[in-house]
């Protein structure tokens, strides 16, 4: 009988050593590390799948990716973003016109004229390994307004603006589908790229209607159903919030893996990537990778230029004369805030492929005989750059807290003074009775 006992509690012992191992090695930073990773385990798993079974979730397919997930999956994401902000907020980052005019100036003008003459020189460098129409496609992906969901999900995980970037979302997107068009006819006009010229009159009209329709019951509507419900059920949406929150619930990341599903089961459908060869998979790669880099550079040079703190140093006041007041009032605003700024940075450099697939398809819909080469650039872009930014997301997010770290310890050093003031002022007053 106490053989029996002892071997048990021996056992007991045994499982709790275990136990306690196997729980400190679960919380080993090197574990968190990898648990936080979690997001490209199971990108991996989806493209794995979209390539042995890309009529599950390509467009047209088994569940109708493009309304399945081009609308429901970034539906809910926009719903999300409805429920979680303020009305007043929202309201007034939409009339920061400021913002708006700097981030639609690098999607539009400075990443696709900056991507054809990297374009142009590649093509005068004759390389029979890079494909033709794979230089359109980089056209094409450089026109395309700025992503639907990953810029949204990035900034609200790095603390910035993400109010901001959900304004830019719906602008950039509904102008997109006359200025990726327009720029496309531009581009392709020369006479280096005539031979991509997509010249559809009865695509384009096509693609008004369906990009104004996929905006619209996508983004626009869920969006003002979340704030219509966060304004009328206030405590009902706060509950849901926290639950959210306190079970570590990420919606969005969860909706913008579907999309990526997507746009690779439709890529791996179309026979996009065996379609050009290896050697320009691997150029695209590392080319993509540089463009996101470098692109993110320059909207963070647009965003906090240097020359505008040098100018306007000091605030305007009463003995400052009407020039400076005037443009003080008009140009310091273009120095933005750390949170703006790294909107800015994730909605400037980014690429959409939920509507960028349909922009390129309704372009081309007279010859779609090379159009798996044209969807090549833009569907490894939209991949590499979740990658890049998710990356980019810890450095932002300690950026943006170095400051209010600053101020915090500021404002405990001024609390210690004042009370250390008071201190001494009633010791003071003590002595003196």
């Amino acid at each position: 009988m106490c053989r029996t006992s002892a071997k048990r509690i021996l056992e007991i012992d045994t499982f709790i050593m275990n136990k306690s191992v196997l729980k400190k090695i679960w919380n080993h930073p090197i574990t968190n590390y990898l648990k936080g990773q979690w997001f490209f385990y199971c990108l991996a798993v989806f493209i794995v799948i979209a390539r042995f079974a890309p009529n599950f979730a390509r467009d047209g397919g088994l569940i109708k990716g493009e309304y399945s997930i081009g609308y429901g999956a970034v539906a809910w994401i926009f719903l999300q973003s409805g429920l979680s902000m303020k009305t007043n907020v929202l309201a007034a980052n939409l009339y920061n016109w400021r913002a708006h005019l700097v981030i639609l100036v690098i999607s539009f003008l400075v990443t696709s004229s900056i991507v054809f003459g990297f374009a142009a020189a590649i093509k005068y460098s004759n390389d029979p390994l890079i494909d033709d129409w794979v230089l359109i496609g980089l056209i094409l992906t450089s026109t395309c307004p700025t992503t639907v969901a990953s810029n949204v999900i990035m900034t609200a995980e790095a603390g910035g603006n993400d109010i901001l970037c959900v304004c830019e979302v719906f602008i950039g997107n509904l102008l997109g589908a006359f200025v990726t068009p327009a720029l496309v006819q531009l581009y392709t006009s020369a006479s280096l790229f005539k031979y991509g010229n997509p010249a559809s009159g009865g695509g384009i009209a096509a693609l008004y209607r369906r990009v104004i329709k996929q905006i619209g019951l996508s983004v626009f509507v869920p969006l003002f159903v979340g704030q219509v419900i966060q304004n009328v059920w206030q405590r009902y949406t706060q509950i849901y919030l926290n639950f959210l929150k306190k079970y570590h619930i990420k919606i969005g990341s969860y909706m913008l893996l579907l999309i990526m599903f997507n746009s690779f089961s439709t890529a791996f459908y179309q026979h996009s990537f065996t379609s050009v060869s290896h050697v320009c998979i691997i150029f695209l790669c590392f080319f993509n990778l540089g463009l996101y880099l470098f692109f993110t550079g320059i909207c963070y040079l647009f965003a906090r230029p240097w020359f505008i703190i040098k100018i306007f140093k000091e605030k305007y006041d009463d003995n400052s004369s009407k020039l400076y007041k005037y443009s003080y009032k008009l140009f310091r605003p273009f120095y933005y805030s750390k949170e703006d700024t790294v909107c800015i940075m994730f909605c400037g450099a980014a690429k959409t492929a939920a509507l960028g697939v349909s922009l390129v398809t309704a372009q081309y819909a007279d010859d779609k005989s090379n159009l798996g080469k044209l969807l090549v650039p833009l569907v490894l872009y939209q991949s590499e750059q979740v990658i890049v930014a998710s990356w980019c997301v810890p450095l932002f997010k300690h950026w943006i807290e170095k400051d209010k770290k600053v101020s915090l310890d500021a404002e405990s050093s001024l609390v210690t003074n004042s009370q250390l003031t008071i201190h001494d002022e009633s010791s003071l007053d003590s002595r003196k009775q």
